[in-house]
């Protein structure tokens, strides 16, 4: 009991060398005078809300397929599918891992045609394609976690993972391709139009890889370290593009952050500022919301693993912890204008049915993984509330299994050191 005030007590140093150098993971729970065991069983008791529990997001389908449901919108989406790859692949699911991509590439991925390669972001459970553009960070996640699972497994157990993810990688490079006539006025191009995963000027991820959606981006699709991933080891004669994408995506991240706040809007220009007329305020997406969330928790996970831009971002994780503490650490709501301000009625983007604001578990979760960033005292009580936090449904019935759960999960998995990069076995 002793030795555990003594930890809780002292301070917290981030580190100052990312993991592809060390091959190092920090378990900050642990600094802070957590048990060992107590963490790992809490890990896998988050796990199993995710994958195996009575609010599980997973469902298995026949003898190879599975897929993960956002079961308050009744869809699959890509952005679960890929997350629920990247999962299986750190806890070494492998069966979840290929029952994932076997249903991902099935009703999902586009084998042919102008989309060819690409991944249909929302379906029906049942694999019917509610949309067939891409959401981009869907394709960031499959080709990252691919590379991963050939790392770990190789490619010769049925799938060959990096055969699949060079594949990705090969159609979303820019290429023209026919307007859609069945795509909005707004959106829509006259004549030919470019497609691409990666904006070919400013090497910035794209919003979508074609139409209205590739003239900008979204600050929570930005993992630099994911590019120093396929650099390494996609092997398909891009290092060097890769490598600039992530020193690219980490200026863009500088810009895109309130300098006071920390706070960064859904959707903004390449430049890193706001957009006007339909990513502007008329419908909330220059504000801090759902996808800004993960923001704070994918700048941890470049620090972690890459460390390269470790003095701003030790800044930029005090700043935002530092911001949501002043609105109260058990109080603060998960939708701002990025200056801090509340947002009027109009702006709150609905979820579930609801249009409310709330202290939602997901940015709970995002928040208290970047204390592995910061060395303020705050940080323990982000920790601290995220250990202490019940996934459970609110007063009025608003329940997120999906979103708050895989959130929850990625940021225990940082704060125990299990988010890591595999290395080639």
């Amino acid at each position: 009991m002793f030795g555990a005030v003594s930890l809780s007590a002292s301070a917290l140093t981030p580190w100052t060398k990312g993991a592809f150098e060390t091959r190092q993971y920090r378990n900050l729970f642990v600094e802070m005078g957590y048990k060992p065991a107590d963490v790992e069983a809490k890990l896998h008791e988050v796990f199993n809300d995710v994958f195996r529990g009575p609010n599980k997001v997973y469902f298995e389908v026949g003898d190879s397929m599975g897929y993960v449901s956002d079961i308050k919108n009744h869809d699959a989406r890509t952005e679960g599918m890929s997350y629920g790859m990247m999962i299986a692949v750190q806890f070494g699911e492998k069966d979840i891992f290929d029952r994932l991509w076997r249903w991902s590439k099935r009703y999902m991925q586009h084998q042919s045609g102008p989309r060819e390669g690409y991944f249909a972001w929302s379906c029906k459970t049942d694999g019917t394609q509610n949309a067939q553009g891409a959401a981009s960070d869907g394709e960031l996640y499959f080709i990252t976690a691919l590379i991963f699972a050939s790392n770990r497994w190789g490619n010769d157990t049925g799938i060959n993972y990096k055969a699949e993810a060079q594949r990705i990688l090969r159609c979303t490079m820019p290429r023209e391709i026919e307007s859609d006539p069945n795509m909005p006025a707004f959106g829509r191009q006259q004549g030919p139009r470019m497609s691409y995963l990666i904006d070919p000027t400013t090497h910035l991820i794209t919003f979508t890889p074609d139409g209205f959606g590739n003239s900008f981006t979204d600050p929570s699709y930005h993992i630099p370290a994911f590019y120093e991933v396929w650099a390494r080891w996609a092997d398909d004669g891009n290092a060097q593009l890769w490598n600039d994408c992530a020193a690219k995506s980490r200026a863009y991240l500088h810009k895109a952050t309130h300098p006071q706040t920390g706070l960064n809007p859904d959707m903004s220009n390449f430049d890193g500022s706001l957009m006007k007329g339909w990513g502007g305020r008329r419908n909330g997406s220059s504000n801090f919301r759902y996808d800004s969330w993960r923001v704070p928790m994918n700048i941890t996970l470049d620090y972690e693993w890459s460390c390269a831009d470790c003095e701003w971002q030790q800044q930029y994780g005090e700043r935002i912890q530092n911001f949501l503490y002043s609105q109260g650490i058990d109080t603060f709501v998960d939708q701002y204008r990025i200056d801090g301000s509340l947002p009027e009625d109009d702006e709150i983007l609905q979820a579930g049915g609801f249009r409310k604001l709330r202290h939602s578990i997901g940015l709970v979760a995002t928040s208290a993984a970047a204390s592995m960033m910061c060395s303020h005292e705050k940080s323990r009580e982000f920790v601290d509330a995220l250990w202490n936090a019940r996934h459970e449904p609110f007063e009025d019935g608003y329940f997120d299994a999906y979103y708050d759960g895989l959130l929850r999960l990625f940021a225990f998995m940082h704060l125990s050191g299990n988010y890591r990069i595999i290395f080639p076995n």
